[in-house]
């Protein structure tokens, strides 16, 4: 074998580096510096970042590919089991007592979703096609491993894009609600106190929770049955008190590295053809818009609920009702406090956050149904 055989099996041709390769190496030096500078949710950004770089030195992954991104791609993308995998571990950190004391909230989940299917209006109108447009519209849930389901299965051409979308939106969650939370709610309503004193939760109900809500949603809702089921497993192992082993597996070894191989992946998709396109910058801006239609609709809904329920209700609370669990819940309390220290509605804030959390699932679902059945 000659040198220049030898070269080629570490190399790739010259030839197809160009302009458009510098600026994505660029754009994932970017997403690694805000990763480690800013902390832009750092364990997903960064490793989209390093894929990023690696899509444009000839490493990326495709569908057919052999190298060990396209090998990633095959088995944790297509068959969609790095966002179910993360969904396991997710259900094992969330607490759903705070819903369960509170069913009213689940309202503030709903009304949450509005970005979803505003987004795919628009996205419709600026000349995707349906599938497109629904892939597009699941970053309205907020949720990187429900909008990577959805999109997966819709359009995968789409795929880098919404999941960049989706992961730096949830990063940017205290930039982008704070505004938002401000323009729409009065001082005297960011100062009402919410007294918690909810029905105590027994153990057998979060116990038998995760099996109702799988069983149920998994009948109205058949394309969310393989998230609510990964969601509430998870839960399941953590509520149950007999499997800590697997319940801490799920929490930390399994979500760990189905993250790091999801965001390598989902970077190793971000090649400079496909994606420095005018449609990837219409992701970008339509995800924006489902952001502030998510919460825009959850703080209307909360000034609503606060209304009928004669000035008792906190609307910051609506602003929960996305799914960009725990910040979004995390952020509503904050601003309470920055009122008023001694204001404190974290608990009905993370009521409404698990809410939106197990809404944007079903959304989700629904969302994939709709479009197939209209397409």
């Amino acid at each position: 074998m000659d040198l220049q055989k030898i070269l080629s099996l570490f190399t790739f041709d010259i030839g197809d580096f160009s302009w458009k390769n510098i600026v994505m190496i660029l754009v994932g030096l970017i997403l690694i510096y805000l990763a480690i500078k800013k902390e832009y949710e750092p364990v997903l950004l960064l490793p989209i970042g390093f894929g990023c770089i690696l899509a444009n030195l000839g490493m990326a992954a495709t569908p057919d590919g052999t190298g060990f991104l396209s090998v990633l791609y095959r088995a944790g993308i297509e068959t969609e089991l790095f966002p179910l995998l993360i969904f396991v571990g997710v259900g094992g950190m969330i607490d759903f007592s705070p819903l369960l004391a509170q069913p009213k909230m689940a309202l503030l989940g709903a009304a949450g979703q509005f970005g979803i299917f505003g987004t795919l209006i628009l996205a419709v109108i600026l000349g995707f096609d349906l599938k497109q447009a629904g892939a597009i519209g699941s970053i309205g849930a907020i949720d990187g491993p429900t909008a990577i389901f959805v999109s997966g299965k819709l359009a995968p051409e789409l795929l880098a894009p919404i999941a960049v979308a989706a992961y730096s939106y949830m990063s940017l969650v205290p930039i982008i609600q704070r505004p938002i939370m401000k323009l729409l709610t009065t001082r005297k309503e960011r100062l009402i106190r919410m007294e918690y004193a909810p029905r105590a939760v027994s153990k057998l109900a979060l116990i038998i929770f995760p099996i109702v809500v799988t069983i149920i949603v998994s009948l109205i809702a058949p394309e969310a049955a393989p998230l609510i089921a990964a969601l509430m497993l998870g839960n399941l192992l953590k509520e149950s008190g007999v499997v800590e082993r697997l319940n801490k597996s799920a929490q930390n070894e399994i979500i760990n590295i189905s993250t790091l191989f999801l965001g390598l992946t989902i970077g190793g998709t971000m090649q400079a053809a496909s994606f420095l396109q005018v449609a990837t910058l219409k992701v970008l801006g339509l995800g924006l818009i489902a952001f502030i239609l998510d919460t825009t609709m959850g703080l209307l809904f909360g000034k609503l609920m606060s209304f009928f329920s004669g000035g008792k209700i906190n609307p910051l609370i609506g602003a929960c009702g996305i799914s960009a669990f725990p910040m979004a819940g995390r952020l509503s309390a904050k601003m309470a406090q920055d009122e008023d220290f001694d204001n404190f509605i974290l608990m009905h804030a993370m009521g409404a956050n698990t809410a939106g959390q197990l809404a944007s699932v079903i959304a989700g679902g629904l969302l994939l149904t709709l479009v197939n059945l209209l397409s």
